[in-house]
C-alpha cells in the first residue's frame, strides 16, 4: 500500500471514532444457565440504560432473592444415590469420599476435585460431564450436573 492510503485510512479512522461511529460488534452470544449477557447500550439515545450496579440498587427489597444451591438439600442426595457407594461407603476409590462437605473438600489423591467458584476448572464437573463418573450405573440427569455446577460456581457453600 502506499502511503496516502494507509493515512486516508487512519484519517477516516479518526474522523469516525471522533464522530461516535462505532465499528460493527457480533451479537452477543446466548446465555447458559450460569451466565447473564450483557448487551453494550448505543451510544447516541436519549434514554439512559441503567448499569449492572443501577439495576441492583434499585431492586425492591421485597422482590425475592434468586434461589441458591444447598449442599445438603441438593447436592448430597445427588452424591448419596450416584456416588457413595464407590467413593465413602463401600470404597474410598481414588482416595475421595463424598459422603460429607469435608470429605469431598479434601479432594483424592490426585488433590482438590472442586475449585470453588469455577465449575470449569472443577475436575468433578469435567468427570461427570466427559460421562467417566459415575462409572456404575446410570448417568447423572442433565438437571442433577446443572445443580451441581450452580453449586460449584456459587462458591461451592457448606450450605
Amino acid at each position: 500500500m502506499n502511503k496516502t492510503l494507509i493515512f486516508s485510512l487512519i484519517l477516516l479512522t479518526v474522523i469516525a471514532t471522533a464522530c461516535g461511529v462505532q465499528a460493527a460488534q457480533p451479537s452477543p452470544l446466548p446465555a447458559t444457565a450460569t451466565e447473564a449477557v450483557i448487551v453494550p447500550a448505543a451510544t447516541n439515545t436519549s434514554v439512559p440504560v441503567p448499569t449492572e450496579a443501577q439495576v441492583s440498587q434499585t431492586e425492591s427489597p421485597t422482590q425475592p432473592a434468586a434461589p441458591t444451591v444447598s449442599f445438603a438439600n441438593d447436592i448430597l442426595p445427588i452424591f448419596n444415590n450416584s456416588c457413595n457407594k464407590c467413593h465413602g461407603v463401600e470404597q474410598v476409590k481414588e482416595g475421595l469420599d463424598m459422603r460429607t462437605y469435608e470429605t469431598l473438600m479434601a479432594g483424592s489423591f490426585n488433590g482438590s476435585v472442586v475449585t470453588p467458584g469455577s465449575a470449569n476448572d472443577s475436575f468433578l464437573v469435567e468427570q461427570i460431564i466427559k460421562g467417566e463418573m459415575p462409572k456404575r450405573g446410570q448417568k447423572l440427569l442433565p438437571a442433577q450436573i446443572q445443580l451441581i455446577i450452580d453449586w460449584i460456581n456459587a462458591g461451592a457453600l457448606n450450605n
